[in-house]
């Protein structure tokens, strides 16, 4: 391990540390299961914002929207256009009426509005399938930077990050985790803003540059070592060096590349000349056209359109369904609380998106290498050190990685806390040793996923999980909130049709399995899809069922859309205490 490298796993450890000290902070005021799941209702506007932020600002967030504008250019930018944008549907539909209903899950919301044990049951193993499965980029995140940054085992940071996650809910619970969170936004935006601000400086007030930043090209003879194997496009006849598999052949010496297709085996290494370009993933943009340009990205092969929309309507539908975002909104006082923390949020990830953005940017010109190895993802944490040598490089590396783990810690710890409190509330009796038990079972399942199974970029492994959040939660939430009409039988049949197809086309993506065309997009992306059809099959199976419509549905609608002064709330109270 070099000194940068020491550098950096000090900074990570150090993280971890506070994040559990922190966390442990909470032993001493959480007492019942309502400080516990919900703080007791009682965080205020900015501490709970900051919480939000801190959370929902994922291993896409701080690795994959760099990765993905690196690779894809343009069109990467839909990326922090939606995550930003799904908070104003969730301003707009759901974060005050949430609030109102009293629950503290959102299990207990459908149970609530629809009395119904079944929905609830539905309603809970899919709160546990989208935490999983955001989780995993999280924690398979946490591996790939370890790698990079100190060459350990890609295990070591999945089991670390997964340990100090569970330990930190176990102990804690929602109080603490609003401190744990609140901090590590601050410390994300810090080690991302820092590093942004001087390497522009450096960019700007370096040596001039010619051209614009796409196609990348090496500036001096680069060896790359590729650890998987990929198919390369090469857009310009190039000589290089080879040691190991190309193409179906072992070669050890110089090779002509010719324009086109080439496979690099795993274990290879390639070593370019000075100023040739850099060949591509197969499916990256390669040249300057195609990386400025809109709807060219994704490479979907003539289907961008489709994939662009599809994406679009996950990312601002899916926020809308996310647990571990829906379970903060619980935590205010009250609806208004709750739509002002919105409304910060809003305002805090309009900023915080723009740097990784920057970042994206700046790396075709300093690290064009990882379009050749296909790590876009690592593209923020070798920067620092390819664009500034030295100690100062060093440093600005140290804390992007203090800042990547604190990515990985927020978020998983929030997915964390929202399975294991939908697994304590309905599978056990919500004693406060129960959602220990809870919490240790909904940490140990994606740590033994994500040592398992195959790494995609983040960013489409978190997108997965937002067209799987906006084909269930959103279609429950909207129609919950805003149509008297529903019943329980229309979410129930709604939910298992939209969110299995959604299930089904996940499935196969992590699988690989992607036909050509239009149908391997639908899977890749299949909110397009699978949104409309839980909207129509809810509404349908319900104006077939108006008898099933609760007899309290007025009264649970008037408790939902009236403020809080007027005294018609009924939120739980009285939460048990530990046993």
């Amino acid at each position: 391990m070099d000194l940068a490298g020491i550098v950096a796993l000090v900074a990570v450890v150090v993280v971890g540390v506070v994040t559990i000290v922190i966390g442990s902070l909470g032993v001493r005021v959480a007492r019942t299961t309502d400080d516990f799941l919900a703080a007791s209702r009682t965080v205020g506007t900015r501490a709970n914002a900051a919480a939000i932020s801190g959370q929902y600002l994922s291993a896409a967030s701080f690795l994959g929207v760099a990765g993905i504008v690196l690779k894809d250019g343009v069109d990467g930018l839909w990326y922090p256009v939606g995550f930003t944008a799904g908070y104003l549907a969730l301003l707009f539909f759901v974060a005050a009426p949430l609030r109102r209903s009293g629950a503290y899950t959102v299990p207990d919301f459908a149970e609530v509005r629809l009395d119904s044990s079944l929905l609830r049951t539905v309603t809970t193993w899919f709160v546990v399938l989208i935490g999983w499965l955001y989780l995993l980029p999280q924690l398979q995140a946490a591996g790939l930077a370890l790698t990079v940054l100190t060459t350990a085992p890609t295990w070591v940071g999945v089991v670390a990050v997964g340990l100090v996650v569970t330990a930190s809910v176990t102990f804690g619970g929602m109080r603490s985790m609003t401190f744990v969170q609140a901090f590590q936004y601050w410390l994300k935006l810090t080690a991302l803003a820092v590093p942004a601000l001087v390497l522009i400086a450096v960019f700007t007030l370096g040596p001039p540059r010619d051209d614009a930043p796409p196609p990348p090209a090496f500036t001096e003879a680069t060896t790359v070592e590729v650890s998987t194997p990929v198919t390369l496009r090469v857009s310009a006849p190039v000589d290089i060096g080879v040691r190991g598999e190309v193409d179906g052949a072992t070669v050890n010496g110089p090779v002509s590349w010719a324009p086109g297709l080439h496979t690099v085996d795993a274990g290879t290494s390639l070593r370019f000349p000075a100023g040739s370009a850099v060949p591509v993933v197969a499916d990256a943009d390669a040249d300057g056209a195609s990386w400025s340009a809109p709807l060219t990205g994704f490479g979907e092969d003539g289907h961008s359109l489709l994939a662009t929309y599809s994406l679009i309507l996950a990312l601002l539908l899916g926020t809308m369904g996310l647990p571990h975002v829906l379970v903060r909104f619980y935590t205010n006082p009250d609806g208004r609380a709750a739509r002002r923390t919105t409304v910060v949020v809003l305002a805090m990830l309009g900023g915080f998106y723009l740097l990784p953005v920057v970042l994206g940017v700046l790396s075709r010109f300093y690290v064009p290498q990882l379009l050749v190895t296909g790590q876009t993802d690592a593209a923020v944490l070798l920067l620092p050190t390819a664009a500034l040598p030295g100690w100062a490089g060093i440093a600005l590396a140290a804390l992007v990685a203090a800042g990547a783990f604190a990515a990985f810690l927020s978020t998983s710890s929030g997915l964390l806390l929202s399975v294991a409190g939908v697994l304590s509330t309905d599978l056990l009796p919500r004693r406060l040793g129960d959602f220990r038990i809870a919490a240790h079972v909904a940490g140990a399942v994606p740590i033994v996923a994500a040592l398992g199974a195959t790494r995609l970029d983040f960013s489409l492994t978190v997108s997965l999980a937002f067209a799987l959040a906006a084909s269930t939660f959103c279609p429950l939430l909207v129609l919950g909130i805003w149509w008297k009409g529903l019943t329980d039988r229309g979410a129930v049949i709604g939910m298992l049709v939209g969110g299995g197809v959604a299930v089904a086309a996940v499935g196969s993506t992590l699988a690989g399995v992607a036909p050509p065309g239009w149908a391997g997009v639908l899977l890749a992306r299949p909110a397009i899809v699978t949104v409309p059809l839980t909207f129509l099959v809810m509404v349908l199976v319900s104006r077939a069922t108006p008898h099933r419509v609760p007899a309290n549905t007025g009264r649970t609608l008037l408790r939902l859309h009236a403020p809080e002064r007027l005294g018609l709330g009924d939120a739980r109270r009285g939460a048990r205490p530990s046993g």
